[in-house]
């Protein structure tokens, strides 16, 4: 196993399983503005992706009107504030001992995502996972200039723990994004993970290293 340092994971559908709420309000915000998407669709188009700018390329994609993100993009933050707090969030299974594990191994645990740092921070307490025991930073959209698959969040993350060397940090995500985004910061380890927005097809396009089903798999390879 190489030599890891970092462990730079999403959130939704790669630590904390939300039912893809958030794809699924993509999905209803675009069509009350009068479009018709599939979840499919959104969930290929977005996947990964900061929301405003999943939008703009639902709208791109399907031959709708750009104009209209920034009010389906208010809309649809509107309507997650609310899904969120009737959604009973969990995290994906084995998961919250794989952090507990990993940070027990001196390994600092980065959680990363194209959400807002309020909506995350709102998963975050629903689960009851608290900095420096589950995690040690986290890391959101609103911390970067430029989203996903740029490596600025990682890039964020080495910073934070001096960490000058790419190939000590594993990305691990469950959309070809996050795969991208990892590649671009030299990763020294990509993972894919079955258990969010993409099937196995779809994630193969990015070649990470490894597929596995949830990222408690990747214990076995600290082991």
């Amino acid at each position: 196993m190489k030599n890891i340092e970092l462990l730079v994971l999403d959130m939704a559908g790669t630590t904390i399983d939300e039912d893809n709420v958030v794809y699924k309000t993509v999905m209803n915000s675009v069509n009350d503005y009068g479009y018709n998407v599939t979840l499919d669709k959104v969930l290929s188009v977005c996947a990964g992706m900061e929301k405003l700018e999943a939008i703009t390329s639902l709208l791109k994609e399907i031959g709708g009107n750009e104009d209209d993100a920034h009010a389906i993009f208010e809309n649809f933050s509107d309507e997650l504030k609310e899904a969120y707090q009737k959604l009973d969030v969990k995290p994906i299974n084995g998961v919250e001992n794989f952090l507990l594990n990993m940070r027990s191994k001196n390994k600092k645990v980065v959680l990363n995502t194209g959400y807002t740092s309020e909506i995350a921070q709102q998963l975050l307490d629903k689960l009851q996972w608290k900095k420096n025991v589950h995690f040690d930073a986290l890391i959101t959209a609103n911390d970067v200039s430029e989203s996903r698959p740029s490596p600025e969040m990682i890039l964020l993350a080495m910073k934070k723990f001096n960490i000058s060397q790419p190939e000590l940090v594993l990305k691990a995500g469950d959309s070809v994004i996050d795969i991208e985004e990892g590649k671009n910061a030299g990763c020294g380890l990509t993972i894919a993970v079955l258990s969010g927005a993409q099937k196995q097809s779809e994630l193969e396009k990015s070649h990470p290293d490894y597929i596995l089903k949830t990222i408690s798999e990747a214990e076995t390879l600290f082991n």
